[in-house]
């Protein structure tokens, strides 16, 4: 099963709607999978039993787009979705979810499609909010065994409870990569993506889909790919978003602890409740009048003394920041340090780090009181330049709203990117120069943007972040420690 003859580019036209993803995408895939007739029941309505307003009961009815029948019951459950809704957490799936757990229903899987992606779920799974399945339907010829032992109208056992699922695995792809064709120009979809936007702020980001376009392209499914310029990680993160093997290599510090930070699994219902209880201390005991200020900066340990480069508006790093500003991150980031649990508190730091762009005198009050309003002198005119008119804003809802843009990378990642597949993860903090620990000829595919020389000089460009993290904030410090993540 394959859509080779099928444009993925029309879904993100806005006249490609769930009704087209029904008819162009989801019924060849139902027919292939060996439904027809009456094991396929559209739209079949469903009396919800539970819901009461007041004293008086009322009925709602639930609408499933498709109920799959082997034998007379019912196997699985899907809904089609437009292209630009999200299917891998949220409503759609708790929608998708009532309807399996329905009395009329009760189906052990339930999938959702949006013709970009298929994903499905396993009622009776012991982690029932990670996907048994999930891929992007461009790619379905690769999972198309998976999904046909998983779903086919063939694959169920009437009449026992068990049902062995075997592991997930690649199949192996002729591949010429000699004679790959040349792509045609791709439109950059730089904000569309949650892994990369709002994360953190970094120099010279590559546009995530062109990105993920090569990589497609020039390699296959199992590949090994190279960025020995790594950045802010989008080739790492897209070559596993593609089922693809990564080393990102990148002598700036702050580059391997992004990356590494935003792949590294984490526990999410242990992850919320630390949250909420640095959130309770914070505001408890911020520091906001001048006595209290005053005594936070002498208990919390800041980066001082550290000197910017040449062409900053000041000299050293802690003239970058208000008195008030210095003593609340430092109070904030010893909330995050008492964390045990190194995956959470990596989170936070990550959260705290991408704060940090808007919590110091660079940034530009924003004209209009719009969320997301402002710029930061820093990535606005590549140095340290001190705002005409700085923001000063509420330190704990910046943190907070990078903290939940994180999450909600992690979510979208999640599927491909978690305990059983961070081992494909090589991410480094090395030369570009010295490669010598990669296995001769052992990659296939190197996507990469070489810096620019001295024209953006984004290693002296770091050292604000770099010194709030501990990290190695001098060009000597880059050469000579090493730093591993992922």
């Amino acid at each position: 099963m394959d859509f080779n003859n099928f444009d993925f580019k029309r879904l993100d036209s806005d006249d490609f709607k769930e009704d087209s993803v029904r008819e162009e995408l989801i019924l060849p895939l139902i027919h292939k999978l060996g439904y027809s007739g009456t094991q396929i029941v559209r739209s079949k309505s469903l009396k919800h039993p539970f819901l009461k307003i007041g004293s008086k009961k009322r009925a709602v009815n639930l609408v499933p787009d498709y109920l799959f029948k082997v034998d007379g019951n019912f196997a699985w459950v899907l809904d089609a979705k437009a292209p630009d809704e999200d299917i891998k957490f949220g409503g759609n799936v708790e929608q998708i979810y009532s309807y399996a757990t329905h009395p009329e229903i009760r189906t052990k899987f339930f999938a959702l499609c949006n013709g970009k992606e298929f994903i499905l779920f396993r009622l009776d799974s012991a982690e029932p909010e990670k996907a048994e399945l999930y891929f992007e339907l461009r790619d379905i010829a690769m999972y198309w065994g998976e999904l046909e032992r998983l779903l086919g109208a063939n694959a169920f056992q009437t009449g026992k409870a068990f049902q062995y699922i075997p592991k997930k695995t690649l199949e192996a792809t002729q591949f010429d990569y000699l004679n790959r064709p040349l792509l045609e120009e791709i439109a950059p979809q730089r904000q569309s993506a949650k892994r990369h936007k709002g994360v953190h702020g970094y120099f010279t980001r590559q546009v995530w889909n062109v990105v993920s376009e090569y990589i497609r392209n020039f390699s296959k499914a199992g590949d090994l790919i190279l960025d020995p310029f790594g950045g802010s990680g989008v080739t790492a993160i897209e070559a596993l978003m593609c089922d693809r093997k990564a080393i990102h290599v990148d002598l700036n510090p702050l580059s391997p602890f992004v990356v590494s930070s935003l792949l590294e699994p984490v526990n999410n219902g242990d992850l919320n409740d630390s949250f909420e209880k640095i959130k309770l201390k914070f505001i408890k005991k911020l520091p906001q009048t001048d006595d209290e200020i005053s005594k936070a900066l002498k208990k919390y340990k800041y980066p001082t003394g550290f000197t910017l480069p040449k062409g900053s508006d000041v000299s050293l790093i802690e003239d970058l920041f208000s008195k008030k500003q210095l003593a609340q991150l430092s109070f904030l980031k010893f909330l995050i340090l008492e964390e045990k649990e190194k995956s959470i508190q990596k989170v936070f730091l990550l959260s705290f780090s991408s704060a940090l762009y808007k919590l110091n005198k660079t940034y530009q009050e924003p004209k209009s009181i719009s969320a997301g309003g402002g710029n930061s002198g820093v990535f606005a005119y590549y140095r340290y330049r001190v705002a005409p008119q700085a923001a000063d804003l509420n330190v704990w809802d910046t943190f907070e709203n990078r903290f939940k843009k994180i999450i909600d990378a992690k979510k979208e990642i999640a599927p491909k990117i978690n305990d059983e597949t961070i081992g494909n993860a090589q991410i480094l903090k090395a030369s570009a120069t010295d490669l010598n620990f990669i296995k001769a000829e052992s990659v296939d595919y190197i996507y990469t943007d070489p810096p620019y020389g001295k024209k953006i000089p984004y290693l002296d460009l770091s050292v604000m972040w770099n010194a709030w993290l501990d990290l190695p904030v001098t060009e000597e410090d880059y050469e000579n420690e090493a730093i591993e993540g992922g």
